[in-house]
């Protein structure tokens, strides 16, 4: 039986992951920060991002054939709030582990989360492997840092891999992230329980795809002989007002009714467009979307249908 240690386990991904993990006969280990009850199959461990040796600990006690690490501060603007602690939360927890698989008596094969965000202004959209990487948040250099630490350690003989992912959504996302906000917004104005949702930049860009779809590409990733980064994302452009349109249709209205641009939200325009090109993924992993745009966001709706009738 394979053993896998997963940083994260409690979030979207980790989630995601963890039931893929199970599915195939895995031993999933989870690292979390407080005591709680694991789901069935899986066990914990204590592991703190800002705890080096609690990580180191976690290694040592899990003792992984692969080490999928998605635990990190997730929400960009925050980052600018804690620049040194986004830091130390992303590159340094990512240099740790990466250091730790590196020693272990029987090094794991190791996935790292990064993120779009490392590209920035790359200057080209969409963005590949080899894009410029220019970030324009702390959140951005944190993960561009991890994602050398990453290369770095793979050049040293470990296997490890960089995920690139960009947007990827689920049911299970915060409602603080804008996908989230739109299909909530739709489902409790479809119940009549408020009368507008209010956004920013209808024409802003995204490239989103399903969480469970990212969280697949990540393991492909170590079934593979040798080791390399991965952009993993749709592939495909789409505005928030198409997020808006796709999320209104799934109960019956039409979001031009319902959506009002407030000013306040409008962030000023992004130079490159952060959408992803899978094509390395596709053809070295055999890896692509299996959940439409279209289904993922009904999938959304009614999961927030669901939540709001419940109370």
């Amino acid at each position: 039986m394979r053993r896998a240690l997963v940083t994260g386990i409690t979030g979207q991904d980790g989630s995601y992951l963890t039931e893929w993990l199970c599915a195939r006969g895995y031993e999933v280990i989870g690292m979390v920060r407080t005591e709680g009850t694991p789901p069935d199959g899986v066990r914990y461990v204590r592991g703190d991002l800002l705890d080096p040796a609690s990580l180191r600990a976690a290694v040592l006690d899990a003792r992984p054939d692969e080490l999928y690490h998605l635990a990190a501060p997730t929400f960009v603007p925050a980052s600018w709030e804690d620049p040194a602690g986004t830091m130390q939360a992303i590159a340094g927890a990512t240099a740790t582990l990466l250091a730790a698989a590196a020693v272990a008596p029987r090094p794991p094969r190791v996935f790292v989360a990064t993120s779009s965000e490392i590209f920035g202004d790359a200057g080209e959209s969409p963005q590949r492997e080899d894009s410029p990487m220019r970030p324009r948040s702390p959140y951005g250099v944190a993960k561009l840092a991890a994602h050398g630490l990453v290369g770095t350690l793979r050049s040293r003989g470990l296997h490890a891999g960089a995920g690139i992912t960009f947007n990827h959504e689920s049911p299970r996302r915060p409602e603080r992230f804008l996908p989230r906000k739109v299909t909530r917004g739709a489902a409790a104005i479809k119940l009549g329980l408020q009368d507008e949702l209010v956004l920013g930049d209808l024409s802003a860009v995204r490239d989103w795809c399903h969480a469970r779809d990212v969280m697949r590409g990540a393991w492909l990733m170590l079934q593979q002989d040798e080791p390399a980064d991965y952009v993993l994302a749709g592939g495909v452009a789409r505005t928030v007002g198409e997020l808006a349109d796709a999320a209104f249709a799934c109960v019956g209205l039409r979001a031009e009714d319902h959506v009002r641009v407030d000013p306040a939200f409008v962030r000023p325009p992004e130079a490159t467009p952060p959408v992803g090109d899978p094509s390395r993924a596709r053809e070295r992993l055999g890896w692509e979307t299996e959940t439409s745009f279209e289904a993922m966001i009904e999938e959304m709706v009614r999961a927030d249908l669901d939540r709001l009738r419940a109370g």
